[in-house]
């Protein structure tokens, strides 16, 4: 074994308490990391596929970003008058020229669109009302955008043809009303207009808002409830490659004028959640590192001052100064070393450990336990960061103890 080595693991089993102490601390702050990087990104991970699975991956909505601009303003848009109070004028709501902008839409390649009319409802079961989003589809078009038929739990998407006023209920809200396959309920719109309509299929996604509040009928119908025929407010789109979702949003919105919501933008809230969520992982994760940093520090500090003889010595016998500081850096990185190692074994045990729980967590989306995600990055990230903290937590001491100046240790200077 090299004489520096030897020296420097000659002071860590000197100091066997404190080093233990370190080498704890750097393995937890790794272990921790591990099991909470597995944590926060198998969330973000299932929540984004799950978007991405069930949901079109762009939306053009009936609406503008802005309001638009009144003609007294588009005029003399640096007039020295203004006139307040105007009410904007009243439009029907519904996309314009529907059919051609669909026609349109659907020659671009790789995507698929599908038209629909969204609206507020009360279903009405017995004495049960519940409020609900009643989407309007044509189910040909709806399977290519969203995967409404493989979620189906009960019944079939072509049922909706072949049933006299079908719906399709979301799973929760089939529970809330205590309805099932076949039954026959009231659907009662904002118009006034009143639907008996039967149950055609029941769907899981897994997200709850869909889930509990979601259900699907004809367009047809749709448009027969809503008192708005031939009216549809979205058109959904589905692409082959999602990553172009935003820019191709950007490009529809600026060519129709209509708001387009990529996938990104409409789960905006709970993707900033997630930011924030990281953020806290990896301070918290850092802050056992840092502490774990100084413990580093303060041994190699220690040994220094009660080597100082010794270094002296070392230096008299012909070590240059930096075979000194290499002696204090290989103390600090055989610390980070071995934290590292039974880190990445704690990190490992934790994850098995999570991973065996299991409870119904009902929340953006539905899980019967912990959605791990296991990445052999997280446990490069993990000791390259142990790794540096502990180099650095010994270069300090070890430039220090570099400089010293056998002639004057001897002396009794130093």
């Amino acid at each position: 074994m090299p004489l520096i080595l030897d020296i420097a693991l000659t002071h860590l089993r000197n100091r066997r308490r404190q080093t233990l102490v370190s080498i704890l601390g750097v393995a937890l702050g790794v272990g921790f990391f591990i099991a909470m990087a597995a944590l926060m990104q198998g969330f973000q991970r299932y929540f984004i596929a799950k978007v991405i699975d069930v949901s079109p991956h762009i939306i053009v909505k009936d609406e503008y970003r802005s309001p638009p601009v009144q003609p007294l303003q588009r005029l003399f848009p640096d007039g020295a008058i203004a006139l307040r109070g105007l009410k904007p004028k009243e439009e029907l709501r519904g996309i314009r020229n529907a059919a051609a902008m669909v026609d349109a839409l659907s020659r671009l390649p790789g995507v698929a669109v599908a038209p629909t009319l969204r609206g507020q409802v009360f279903l009405r079961y017995g004495s049960r009302d519940v409020s609900a989003t009643l989407v309007g589809i044509e189910p040909e078009r709806e399977r290519r955008v969203t995967n409404l038929e493989r979620d189906l739990v009960d019944g079939r998407l072509s049922a909706l043809y072949s049933t006299a006023n079908g719906i399709i209920l979301g799973e929760g809200l089939a529970d809330k009303l205590g309805i099932g396959l076949h039954d026959t309920l009231s659907v009662i719109s904002p118009a006034g207009v009143i639907l008996r309509m039967q149950v055609a299929g029941i769907f899981r996604t897994g997200i709850t808002t869909l889930d509990n509040f979601e259900a699907y009928a004809l367009l047809k119908k749709s448009q027969i409830l809503q008192d708005r025929p031939n009216v549809i407010n979205q058109i959904r789109l589905r692409l082959r490659d999602v990553g172009q979702a935003r820019r191709l949003a950007a490009t529809i919105e600026s060519r129709y004028g209509y708001r387009s919501e990529s996938w990104e933008e409409t789960n905006k809230n709970v993707l900033g959640i997630f930011v924030i969520q990281n953020a806290v992982t990896y301070s918290s994760t850092g802050a056992i590192l840092v502490v774990a940093a100084f413990g580093i520090f303060n041994i190699i500090s220690t040994v220094i001052h009660e080597k100082t003889r010794d270094i002296a010595i070392l230096k008299s016998i012909g070590l240059a100064e930096g075979d000194i500081r290499r002696i204090f850096l290989l103390e600090g990185l055989a610390v980070g070393v071995v934290g590292t190692l039974l880190g990445w074994l704690l990190g490992y045990g934790l994850t098995l450990l999570l991973s065996t729980i299991h409870f119904t967590l009902e929340g953006f989306i539905k899980s019967e336990g912990f959605v791990l995600y296991y990445s052999f990055t997280h446990y490069l990230i993990a000791g390259a960061f142990a790794l540096v903290a502990a180099t650095l937590a010994a270069y300090l001491p070890a430039r220090k103890a570099a400089r010293l100046n056998p002639v004057d240790i001897i002396r009794g200077g130093a």
